[in-house]
């Protein structure tokens, strides 16, 4: 038993060191080799590298709030999240594999902004694409962990209700 409890405990941790590690290796090379706000095409205009600060939170909102409400809403909540969430994956045990897996794209990528928000005051975001139709914001690899990490529990939400229906 023990053993199967310190390679849960190992998988997650290397699952959360991924999703965290990728996103900070990514912002650190283009804090070095970007400057602020070029454009660097890679695939024909649909899928640009452009380096923006986001002092604000999903899509700079919030980025005109007075310091202090920043500093509550958009580190000291979602320390307190994050916190939670580490607290949830590792103390319950028996939590569905795909559940645990997702909890470590979210906590990992929230981690990711977050250290960047305390540590360079602003989070690093650099992707874009054009799909022609829309577009995204301009975003980084923790904003792809969290939305993976979303589009886990989202579809296994829907697994697990089409399966109750089957049963009811």
């Amino acid at each position: 038993m023990q053993k199967i409890k310190t390679l849960r405990w190992s998988v997650l941790l290397l699952l959360l060191a991924l999703n965290f590690g990728c996103d900070q290796i990514s912002k650190k090379i283009v804090r070095a080799k970007i400057s602020d706000y070029e454009h660097i095409s890679i695939i024909k205009g649909r899928f640009t590298l452009t380096k923006v600060e986001n002092t604000g939170a999903f899509l700079s909102l919030g980025d005109e709030m007075p310091y202090i409400f920043r500093l509550v809403i958009l580190t000291g909540l979602p320390l307190l999240f994050l916190g939670y969430g580490l607290y949830f994956l590792f103390a319950k045990h028996h939590l569905p594999m795909t559940m645990q897996i997702a909890l470590c794209f979210l906590i990992g990528g929230g981690i990711g902004n977050l250290y960047d928000r305390i540590v360079h005051g602003s989070v690093t975001d650099f992707m874009h694409m054009d799909f022609y139709l829309f577009q995204t914001g301009v975003f980084n690899f923790a904003d792809i962990s969290i939305m993976i990490g979303i589009g886990i529990l989202l579809v296994q939400s829907i697994k697990n209700k089409a399966v109750q229906q089957e049963i009811d």
